[in-house]
């Protein structure tokens, strides 16, 4: 089953759709200029018809401008493969069946998510008004009784998820884009089998794209005999379903609610530096203690139950230990939730706020760099108002044509004054802002569109925290072992400036 599922998987995978329908259009193109010469006109009528008809579609959509245009350029030139990729590829929304199980679940806890920390400690009123917003659009509220720790490499950061993994008592969510096989996920699991004997509550999410072809063939066997509760999120269903837009790029560990882990660290052996894919790889996480806890705990919960149904009261899973110690920490912890079922751009206004607040800098870790006319605007006019922002990319990119992209933004950015830097030692998966030592964003949010308006997200904003300093330490350090771009080191051609504006018009659909 397990074989037929992968076939199918990679038969109907976005390579071999792509692949089909060019050989469809370059064959409906040979067949036209043979076969069809006397109906030529009428062809080339009903192509135009059907072409406009998908482009009013398309600019009928509530998308981002950037989105709407990049299909519309591949519509007009290729209106067979264009119309048929954005008829399997271009739905943002998730599928009917996602959506109504997963806005149920939220709205019926959205009451587990008062806002009942004050916003007063927070002087600066900018930095209010931005805990506020997303406490009342996003639904996840700020603390103050919590704690968060910064990790400037995933090998740190696993190495105390291992100790606090052994002193799991009552329940262990595991929730991540990616479970590879191999030394990382060994290790969890020898702990998570043992928990589950002990009788701990495990339960493991895995988004099923992220991790398909990375998980032995008896990975759910092995894990029902360990007694560890799991499901794949959003399935491959291919002869059921093309909607497969929506992936859950969410990393989350909670440990019987008063110990959370997040950031850009996935569960393979690359994260940790056990294995070498592209020189050294730069990751960042965060581990919050405290009431903070509870959201990355609802988050879970209710991503869980929209599947697998298990409970309605989340009362039991609240924090075990006092928050009391936690009270002598300054500012406030936010983790919250970006999701595709709404309309609120919410990570990237969250990034779009930290850049609009910023008086004296900005330090930004991304992996990608592929980003709209509204964050191109915010980043050239922060520097031009005199802002230090500095941007940093990977040396080593895990995607050429996604780098080669990323690049193509750095001239219009670099004019205005923005400071790029590549990661010179290898790839940096961080997702990172920090600014004006007040207010930072650790978290899984990439400055791509998959990201910002396709998949679901979180992050931990951060604001006033004791670990802003340790951020950013680790961004001078990074920037201190990272290569300073020079605008000369990017002149291009005619066909690299070609290249570059395909790409730039075809990056919602990468």
């Amino acid at each position: 089953m397990k074989a037929i599922k992968k076939s199918l998987s990679f038969m109907f995978s976005r390579l071999v759709i792509t692949t089909v329908l060019i050989l469809a259009q370059m064959g409906l193109i040979a067949f036209y200029i043979l076969k069809l010469a006397d109906y030529g006109e009428w062809i080339k009528a009903l192509l135009m018809l059907g072409a406009v008809s998908m482009i009013l579609f398309v600019l009928w959509r509530d998308d981002n401008p950037a989105y709407k245009i990049g299909w519309i350029m591949l519509i007009c030139t290729l209106p067979i493969l264009g119309g048929a990729m954005y008829g399997f590829f271009g739905n943002k929304r998730p599928s009917k069946s996602l959506k109504r199980k997963l806005e149920a679940q939220e709205e019926a806890h959205w009451k587990d998510l008062p806002q009942t920390a004050s916003f007063d400690s927070t002087e600066n009123t900018r930095l209010r008004e931005t805990f506020k917003y997303v406490s009342n659009v996003g639904k996840y509220p700020a603390w103050d009784n919590s704690k968060a720790d910064y990790y400037p490499s995933g090998e740190r950061m696993f190495a105390n998820m291992v100790e606090d993994l052994k002193k799991a008592e009552k329940f262990i969510f595991v929730e991540f884009f990616i479970i590879n096989e191999g030394k990382m996920w060994r290790d969890m699991f020898e702990i998570l089998e043992e928990k589950a004997q002990q009788g701990v509550d495990v339960r493991v999410i895995y988004d099923d794209v992220g991790s398909i072809r990375k998980l032995p063939k008896k990975f759910a066997v092995e894990l029902d005999e360990a007694g560890i509760k799991h499901f794949a999120f959003n399935p491959l269903k291919p002869l059921a379903s093309l909607i497969y837009n929506n992936r859950d790029h969410r990393k989350i560990l909670v440990i019987d609610g008063d110990v959370a882990y997040s950031g850009g660290i996935n569960v393979a052996d690359e994260y940790i530096n056990e294995e070498e894919r592209f020189g050294y790889w730069k990751d960042t996480g965060i581990r919050v203690r405290g009431d903070a806890v509870w959201n990355f705990t609802v988050m879970f919960l209710n991503m869980w139950n929209a599947f697998k149904h298990t409970e309605d009261d989340y009362d039991v899973f609240r924090p075990s230990k006092e928050a009391e110690s936690y009270r002598t920490e300054k500012g406030m912890i936010q983790p919250y939730s970006d999701t595709p079922l709404d309309n609120e751009n919410l990570g990237e206004n969250v990034y779009l706020e930290i850049i609009n607040c910023a008086r004296e800098y900005v330090y930004i870790f991304t992996p990608y760099l592929v980003i709209d006319n509204e964050m191109i605007t915010a980043l050239t006019l922060a520097a031009k108002r005199g802002v230090d922002v500095r941007i940093v990319t990977p040396g080593i990119p895990d995607k050429p044509l996604v780098f080669r992209l990323t690049r193509s933004y750095y001239a219009p950015l670099m004019k205005a004054g923005v400071k790029i830097y590549e990661f010179t030692p290898g790839f940096i998966h961080a997702k990172c802002f920090l600014s004006d030592d007040k207010i930072g964003v650790v978290g899984t949010i990439n400055m791509d569109y998959r990201s910002l308006y396709l998949h679901f997200e979180c992050g931990t904003l951060l604001g006033g925290c004791d670990c802003l300093a340790d951020l950013k330490e680790d961004c001078l350090e990074t920037m201190s072992r990272s290569k300073f771009i020079e605008s000369a080191n990017h002149r291009r051609g005619f066909f690299g400036l070609l290249l570059d504006s395909v790409l730039r018009a075809l990056s919602p659909l990468l």
